[in-house]
């Protein structure tokens, strides 16, 4: 079993080394286009091995693809990260050239391989990836609803003063202000969340969650990279050992939430072909509303990207 990620940034180096220190493959690759920095920090998670105890091997390779070859998961970081006042949107000229000379190299080398996409804009990254690979849409998805599901649920627990482990909950729509957290599908030890915080608590919280990556941002002058590393590995996790776990992706809807030709958050099952299944909640008028909104906002994102110079 072989796992590539491309992008030796810190998202990146972070999802290789949770999909190490969790041995979900025997060979982990770490590709980027800078000079010896993929190498080195695959020989900094192989050189821990011994402390934590793993056997997953990891090599780095400066802009070298045959390396990757035969994949059975890709993971795609690579573009430039967000800065202080840089919205999503903004990257997407120069993040879009990115990720489609990468996509180009995978499917050279890795014609079968699923598909992670981490970049953003996220959504419209996915898109992209979506369009030059030509995989199907259960091939190529996008991380977004695990790391906001996590920054909710994290919210959450704070709040209560009980575990993350116990919350559970489910975010539709983009990755960005427009995303749809839902209260009705949230739970701490299958309790509604509803019975136990105060509506207006609820509230910002889930205000909160939509500006995570922006609270971040602001903190730090660069976006986050734990988090996103990790929920990308969750997500590999889930495909490599056929986990057919539960999650919200970003992918193509074909008409599911009556919504066509648009990368949205939806629930999935994923296993070992990718997204097995498409789960669709019965939404109430609100939450249509707002997936509507959602939905609008990603489409105009694509719209650009639809008429960048090809």
């Amino acid at each position: 079993m072989k796992i590539t990620v491309v992008g030796a940034g810190n998202v990146g180096a972070t999802c290789a080394d949770v999909l190490a220190y969790r041995e979900v493959a025997n060979e982990i690759v770490l590709v980027d286009i800078k000079e010896g920095l993929a190498e080195g920090k695959a020989l900094d998670i192989w050189q821990k091995a011994p402390i934590n105890l793993y056997d997953s091997r990891t090599v780095g390779a400066t802009n070298d693809y045959s390396k990757s070859a035969n994949s059975n998961v890709v993971v795609i970081t690579s573009g430039l990260p967000r800065k202080p006042g840089m919205t999503r949107d903004d990257l997407i000229s120069t993040n879009a050239g990115i990720v489609k000379t990468v996509t180009e190299n995978v499917i050279k080398h890795s014609p079968n391989a699923i598909i992670v996409v981490v970049s953003n804009p996220l959504d419209v990254m996915t898109y992209q990836a979506h369009l030059i690979s030509k995989f199907p849409r259960t091939r190529v998805m996008g991380m977004a609803g695990i790391l906001d599901t996590a920054r909710y649920r994290a919210f959450l627990a704070e709040a209560l003063n009980v575990s993350p482990k116990d919350i559970q909950a489910m975010i539709l729509g983009g990755h960005g202000d427009t995303m749809v957290p839902l209260p009705r599908y949230t739970t701490v030890g299958g309790i509604p969340v509803t019975e136990l915080i105060a509506k207006d608590k609820l509230d910002a919280i889930i205000e909160r969650t939509k500006m995570g990556g922006g609270e971040l941002v602001k903190l730090m002058g660069t976006s986050a990279w734990y988090a996103p590393g990790s929920a990308a590995a969750q997500m590999v996790e889930a495909i490599v050992k056929d986990q057919r776990r539960v999650l919200p992706v970003c992918m193509r809807l074909d008409g599911e939430y009556g919504i066509k030709n648009c990368y949205l958050g939806v629930p999935v099952i994923l296993g070992k072909n990718g997204i097995e299944q498409i789960i669709e909640l019965q939404l109430n008028s609100e939450e249509k509303a707002l997936l509507e909104t959602s939905h609008h906002h990603v489409k105009e994102v694509m719209d650009v990207l639809d008429k960048l110079p090809k």
